[in-house]
Formats: structure tokens, sequence, C-alpha cells
């Protein structure tokens, strides 16, 4: 059991690596606990609430109790399974701002700015306007990731993009081309009417391979001698073993199991990690800190007309939505049903989006509870740019406990401020004329509650993490005490290991977190095959031109 490179974890970054050494020619063995991906619940898009609440799927996580939202513990959903968290997300396609990319480089991500990922952006991604406009130029073409967009049947979803223009705000015709602003058309990883994870893009066709296999086992912790890196200590049934690295291990396991398996190697904070008797081969302060999420609310409608999605929500429906889907790959059950969406600024002086909408046909939660009020439609709301950070730390020495995961959300006193501002432009949105035929009334809310106090009270208690977790090892120059990899994505105080995933993010990116992620293995996939990275373009991306004085 070696290879020239052992890469833990089957997720959005580690399949894209995956592809990328073995396309070139290294051995590569791929490490992953969860099983295979196969079955309609994990590739059929519209039953995307499913594998989220499956245990055989999801790791299952928590947050400690949020003191900011009650003592509540939120629902941490990680991957289990091939494909890690691509396999269980909401398939929403968002590469992030280019302000984001400028912010990490500026940050001491030397080399990650937007000019530097747009070009990886493009070599993976397939891109399908469907004949539905977009930014050609700015896209894809021959990546092997398929991005598309819904049909956009239901009236709805135009009634959303016509209400922000009738409200004043842009519109966008592609918010991963030139520009993110406005109000527009949403972008799916799904091809064929199946859920287009990093597993289907990457992994299958990578183990095709001679030179890449996937190991179904437990990662325990990294093994290191003499300060090297030289492979991986795993549990496959109840044998413990060590899969060797001839060049390099590579942890690509969330930003969740990423800085618990570092801490369980030894490296991170000192105290932290003598406190559980685990000898320190390096003192890294940052390792897991940093933690950074997107919170959001469900601003709910209800109809005055049956268009919505809830006359499929009962059995005979399913049954046939399933059905079409399972024979056709067609109809509903091929789309995730977010298929328009918005990026906005919460106010004059804010230079690029820090709001973002997803609109939804149905009055539904995550985990699949559809509305008592029947008929309905929903924005999940959000701001993108949260001050709040909070940290991933170990519960023991045991690599089967769960890390504490403590988010700290609502900390900072701007994000209050910054929902409420969400809460009042989404109401707004759906007052304009577009939305009149579709209005009955506001399920939640509801219109009695305007006050601040009553609008903090519906956060605290209805405010649901989107699922973004980022940060906890993060990148930045070798000097930085606080920062765990480099820009090359090698783990600063060891030799002969990496860690590309959604950990090394510095600041969480606007919008969904699969596509960065994706990027993120594939950037670094050049950095260890040591190849000169992909020229940076010199695309101009759209800046409102009188943000500093106008929100819209």
């Amino acid at each position: 059991m070696e290879a020239d490179f052992v890469i833990i974890g089957a997720g959005s970054a580690g399949c894209a690596m995956a592809y990328r050494l073995a396309e070139a020619g290294k051995s590569v063995l791929v490490i992953e606990h969860g099983g295979t991906d196969a079955g309609p619940f994990i590739q059929m898009p519209a039953a995307l609430s499913y594998p989220m609440n499956m245990s055989r799927y999801d790791w299952g996580y928590q947050s400690e109790p949020e003191p900011h939202l009650g003592g509540r513990r939120l629902a941490t959903p990680r991957g289990k399974v091939v494909g890690g968290s691509s396999s269980i997300n909401g398939m929403v396609y968002v590469r992030g701002h280019a302000r984001d990319f400028d912010h990490w480089a500026e940050s001491g991500a030397d080399g990650w700015a937007y000019a530097d990922v747009l070009p990886y952006f493009k070599r993976m991604e397939h891109w399908h306007s469907g004949g539905h406009g977009g930014d050609a130029g700015w896209r894809g073409k021959d990546g092997p990731l398929h991005v598309t967009r819904g049909p956009r049947a239901n009236p709805l979803f135009q009634a959303f993009v016509d209400a922000g223009r009738q409200a004043g705000y842009e519109t966008t015709d592609d918010y991963n081309g030139q520009k993110q602003e406005g109000f527009g058309p949403m972008e799916q990883t799904v091809w064929k009417g199946r859920r287009w994870s990093a597993a289907n893009a990457y992994l299958k066709p990578a183990l095709k391979r001679p030179n890449c296999d996937l190991v179904r086992a437990f990662a325990r912790k990294v093994v290191i001698e003499n300060g090297r890196a030289v492979g991986v200590e795993v549990s496959r049934g109840d044998k413990v073993e060590v899969i060797r690295a001839r060049d390099e291990v590579i942890v690509a396991a969330s930003s969740v199991n990423s800085p618990k398996l570092l801490m369980l190697s030894g490296i991170g904070p000192a105290a932290h990690l003598a406190e559980h008797g685990i000898d320190v081969v390096a003192d890294r302060a940052g390792v897991g800190q940093n933690l950074q999420d997107h919170l959001e609310v469900y601003l709910q409608m209800a109809a005055s007309q049956p268009i919505t999605l809830f006359k499929h929500w009962n059995i005979f429906s399913k049954a046939m939505i399933g059905a079409q889907w399972l024979f056709t790959k067609t109809g509903l059950g091929a789309s995730n049903q977010f298929e328009s969406a918005a990026f906005i600024r919460s106010r004059a002086g804010v230079e690029y989006p820090d709001i973002q909408y997803h609109f939804l046909p149905i009055a539904v939660r995550y985990d699949g509870k559809a509305a008592a009020e029947g008929h309905g439609f929903q924005a999940h709301v959000g701001p993108m740019r949260s001050a709040s950070r909070g940290a991933v730390t170990l519960r023991s020495s045991d690599p089967n406990d769960a890390p504490k995961i403590f988010f700290n959300y609502m900390s900072d006193p701007q994000d209050w401020e910054d929902f409420r501002t969400c809460i009042r432009l989404t109401r707004e949105v759906f007052g304009q004329e577009a939305f009149k035929p579709f209005v009955k009334h506001e399920i939640q809310p509801g219109a009695d509650v305007q006050r601040d106090d009553e609008i903090d009270g519906f956060i605290r208690e209805h405010a649901e993490s989107a699922y973004h977790p980022c940060g906890t090892a993060r990148m930045g120059r070798r000097d930085d005490p606080m920062a765990v990899v480099d820009p090359e994505a090698r783990v600063i105080g060891v030799d002969g290991l990496r860690l590309a995933d959604s950990s090394i993010f510095p600041r969480v990116t606007n919008g969904n977190l699969n596509a960065p992620s994706i990027m993120v293995g594939e950037k670094a996939a050049d950095h260890i095959l040591g190849r000169t990275p992909l020229a940076p373009a010199n695309d101009e991306p759209w800046i409102h031109p009188d943000w500093q004085n106008r929100q819209r």
C-alpha cells in the first residue's frame, strides 16, 4: 500500500487533485471513509434534502451550543461519501466575486488573486448556457465539471428577477462572468439530469487509469518521521495500518476534518495539543482557528396561486417525478430547483455584493419539511462577509471522536445590523409589482415582525447555516504566525505535506463554496507537480460605477 501521492478525502478538492496528478502519470491513492455515491438519493438533483440528512452519507456533525443563537446546536453536514460534500450539497455553482480572491492575495495568499485563479475556473468548467445568454468569454468550454442552468419554467423564477429590477437593482446574465452583482439565472452542477459531483467529474475518470486507486479506510493521522510526512495511519475493519507516500501526503478532508487530522498528527496550537497528550511536531497557532461560514434565514411567502412546487409535495407526485427521472433523467427531478439568484450590496460604500439570494418556488426547510401553509415560495438570504470567527478544536486525542465545532455565529454586532437589512430589503423585493399576482401574505418572519428586537428574535430562532464552513487552515506567507499553509499549499513546519480544500481560504468567498474548493484542488495540483501556474488573466470584473454613493 504505497504511492507517489496519498490524498486524504475524496471530496471536491481531493477528486480534482487525484485527476490532475494521475493524468500527469503519478501514482495516486485516495483514502475515503465514506461509501459509494450510487443510487437515486445522491444522483437525483431534486432529492438533495435526503443525503444531507442521512447518516450513511454525512459525518453528522453539530456545532457546539451557539451563545448568540439562544444556545442552539446547528447541523454541520459534511459529506462522508465518494465525492465528499459535492455529493450531498445543493449543487449551486458560484465561483465567488473577483474581489474575494484579490482579498486573499492581499492577506498573504500570493498568486491567488482573481487574475491568478480565473484561468483555473476556466480549466475546470464545461459550461452550458442552454442558449440563455451568459458571458461565454469568461467561461470554460472543455473542463471535467459540467455547469448548467435550470429550465426556469416556473413563472416565479422570472418574477423574482423582474421584482429585483423594479426595486432598482442591476440584472446580470451571468454572475459567474464579468458581473456578479444583480438578479439573474442561477447555475448548477447538474449534467444530463444527474448531480455532477466531483466524483462524477473527476474521480471516476481518474480511477479508470491504472495509476489511481481508491482505498476505503478511516484516516487516523499523518505519519511524520524526522519532520517529514511519509504516510497515513488508517483503520480498515479492525486493523490499523500505514499507507505510505513516496512523494507527499495531501490532506483534503474538509474544513472540519482537515484541521482535526493535523492536530491529531501533532501540527497545531502547542498548548491545545499538550492538553490532549499529543506530541508537538509543529506549533502552528492557526490550525483550527479562523472558522467562518454563511448564515441565512428563509423568508417565506404564501402564494395566492397554486403554481408552486407544493402541488408535488405528496407521495404520489414524488413517485411520479422519481419514476420520470429514473427512466429519462428529465422533469422536476433533474433540477435542484434553485434557478434564480441575486447578489446585491447592503448599503452605499460597500464595493461589491455582500448579500446573496437563493430563490426557491416552494416554502420548505432544508430538512425537507414543507411549510404548513401549503403553496408558497421563499428566498434564502444572508450576509456574505460576517466578521464573526470560530474554531475547530479536538474533543480528545481519539481519532474516532468528533471534533468540537464552534462557529461563534452573530458574535459581531455588525452581523445583527446586516441581517436586519437583509430581511427588510427582501420584503421590499417581494413587495414589487412583479409579485402582485403571486403573493398572499408573509409566512415567516410574518408581517407583525417589524421592530429591530422582533427581527433579532426571529434571527436568533431561525437562522440556519448555509453549510459553507471554511478557513480553518488559512493560507498565508510563511512568516505569518497564523498561516497554516503557504501559497503553494505546503503545510508550514512539516516537509512532504500539503493541505488543499476549503480550510485554506483566508476569507469565505461570496456564495456557495463547491466551485472555489474544486478550484483550490485544480491550482494546488499544479503546485504539487512543480508546474508554472497558468498565465494570469487580465479580464476586468464589473464593479458598480457609483458604489461609494449608491446601494443600487
